[in-house]
């Protein structure tokens, strides 16, 4: 044993020595040292030449930086550690601070909720209002302060939804019939399950949010809506012109406009606005500031006795909403938009209604139209429908039907657009279903006799249209033009007419024929707009390059003359890369 105590005395003492070694050391390395460090440095600084003169002092500089640096560390290290302990405490006091406040938001909201019941319970004598719940929001009526007041209706409320848990139960069960169900209905018992009666609950204290069967007083979940209903009540239908011709149709627009409105244009742009309400029920004017784009559908609706609607689209829409409206769940309302009122009044209505998408481009098309697009691309026109709600109620609009919308055959939408730095860039797929038409100049003004407007019909608009299909058909030649143009643009370009645009030109060329024009300048605007506009997205270089052998091929194909709208259009993209 004493062995042992001997080893680990001289053991620990050796680790001891060691230890107080190493702090005075580390005092003589870091503290005590620096005398010395000095004097070698004085003793050898006289004998060194320059270099060695200044590489010693940097030694000695390198040398006073190390301790510094280290001690700078620890300092800064311990200032931040003093720092977080402050934060946690700080942050602690606020966290108590926070669910204080929350402890005060609760209390008040239990008493603003306290002293509403009240003032509830005031209104209509009772005792208590129980807690409707989410029944509020399946029911298909619209609670109002008479029925949620009156003991008669609170009482008619409660037996029918007793006598409508009693028979589910019963149903449920398997044990109950239809003439017992009608028992229930009335107030009788069932199989022992005694349901009471209206009398019985007559004087009870408990309020029912539902109304009864009866429509009146009901509320109308669509008021714009149902004043249309009421306006066309008794609407006199006026007699309408049904032996114009398109051509004059068209002349009649002009003069109306020049002589009632002070507005003026020409012929060619009104037959491309006319021959576009044949192609297609979409139709985007485009151009430059103040060359009449909204004005030219609202005169054109003013000519038909029948004003448009103008809609002003708005950067932030996103979505059908922004244009339909939507149901508000808290209010039972449907918030209806200028859109959707002319959407429906259009279904009342015989002659042609336009609605006017003013700044069309101010949003993304695709965003919030986009579920009309696809409805207009819709084969059957009973096809043309738009859901507004999931359910019907009574009191909806009369044209609603099942909480839907018909899109009239006689509605025609007309957006205008600015191409600018604030708007956004119109995609193809807008482009191929709509008819665009470029207003960049204004015609002159010119003085002619007070016209008079037209009433017309949209079938019968659309029976002129189906008839110049008939008298102005196109011709072999053309169609022969078209499908070597088609057949070269997708050689040289890689692209096609499409099925789509097919369709467009054979119902925009013998409309526009009818108005006036000629069918290779038909042929010519709608190449134009339709086709050759897909080139500003191409390759630039490849584009440019091209053009010039496109240009001449339409010289060689339909006269250096023809096609002068396709071959400006042409040069100015060239030009503008």
């Amino acid at each position: 044993m004493s062995e042992f105590l001997k080893f680990a005395f001289e053991i620990l003492s050796k680790i001891v020595y060691n230890l107080a070694a190493c702090a005075v050391a580390f005092v003589r390395l870091f503290i005590t040292g620096w005398v010395e460090y000095f004097l070698i440095f004085r003793t050898y600084f006289p004998t060194l030449d320059l270099v060695g003169k200044v590489l010693s002092v940097l030694l000695v500089l390198l040398l006073i930086a190390i301790p510094i640096v280290m001690i700078v560390i620890l300092v800064r290290r311990a200032i931040l550690h003093h720092q977080l302990k402050t934060d946690k405490s700080d942050n602690a006091a606020l966290y108590r601070e926070i669910g204080r406040l929350n402890k005060q938001v609760l209390q008040l909201m239990d008493e603003k909720n306290s002293i509403l019941a009240l003032k509830v319970n005031a209104m209509g004598e009772t005792e208590r209002i129980p807690y409707v719940g989410a029944s509020a929001l399946t029911d298909d009526q619209i609670p109002t302060v008479e029925n949620v007041t009156s003991p008669e209706a609170a009482a008619a409320g409660m037996a029918a939804a007793a006598a409508a848990r009693v028979a589910t139960a019963a149903v449920a069960a398997g044990a109950l019939g239809e003439e017992a169900a009608t028992r229930a209905a009335e107030g009788q018992s069932i199989e022992g399950a005694a349901v009471p009666g209206a009398a019985a609950l007559a004087g009870a204290p408990v309020v029912n949010a539902v109304l009864s069967e009866n429509k009146k007083g009901v509320e109308h979940r669509f008021p714009k809506l149902t004043l249309v209903d009421e306006k066309y009540a008794n609407y006199q239908v006026p007699a309408y012109d049904n032996e114009i011709t398109l051509e004059d149709f068209v002349e009649g627009y002009r003069l109306f406009a020049a002589s009632q409105m002070h507005l003026y244009y020409t012929p060619e742009i009104v037959r491309r606005f006319v021959a576009g309400m044949a192609a297609s029920k979409l139709l985007i004017l485009e151009g430059i500031s103040g060359t009449g784009k909204t004005s030219l559908p609202y005169s054109f609706s003013r000519y038909m006795e029948n004003p448009a609607t103008i809609v002003s689209v708005q950067p932030s829409y996103r979505d059908r909403t922004e244009i339909l409206g939507y149901f508000n769940e808290f209010s039972k309302r449907f918030n209806e938009t200028e859109f959707l009122r002319a959407l429906y009044e259009a279904n009342y209505r015989e002659d042609p209604t336009l609605i006017v998408l003013d700044e069309m481009n101010l949003a993304r098309i695709e965003y919030y139209f986009a579920e009309m697009l696809s409805v207009l691309e819709m084969p059957s026109k009973d096809e043309w429908v738009l859901d507004l709600v999931p359910t019907e109620w009574p009191g909806d609009p009369k044209k609603l039907e099942g909480g839907k919308i018909h899109v009239s055959d006689a509605t025609w939408f007309v957006g205008t657009a600015n191409n600018d730095d604030s708007t956004f860039t119109i995609t193809d797929k807008v482009y191929d279903r709509a008819m665009p038409i470029e207003l960049n100049e204004r015609a002159d003004a010119f003085e002619c006799e007070p016209h008079p407007h037209c009433d017309i019909t949209a079938a019968h608009l659309q029976y002129l249209f189906a008839k110049a299909k008939v008298d102005y058909p196109i011709s072999e030649e053309l169609l022969e033009k078209m499908q070597k143009l088609d057949n070269y643009l997708i050689t040289r370009f890689k692209l096609s007419f499409g099925n789509r645009i097919m369709k467009q030109m054979n119902d925009f060329i013998p409309v526009y024929v009818a108005c006036g024009g000629s069918e290779v300048g038909g042929m010519d605007y709608i190449v134009a707009r339709k086709v050759l506009k897909k080139f500003e997205s191409m390759n630039v270089s490849f584009v440019r390059d091209e053009i010039t052998g496109l240009i001449n091929y339409l010289d060689k194909t339909f006269g250096s003359a023809e096609m002068q709208d396709s071959k400006n259009y042409l040069r100015r993209i060239q030009n503008l890369y």
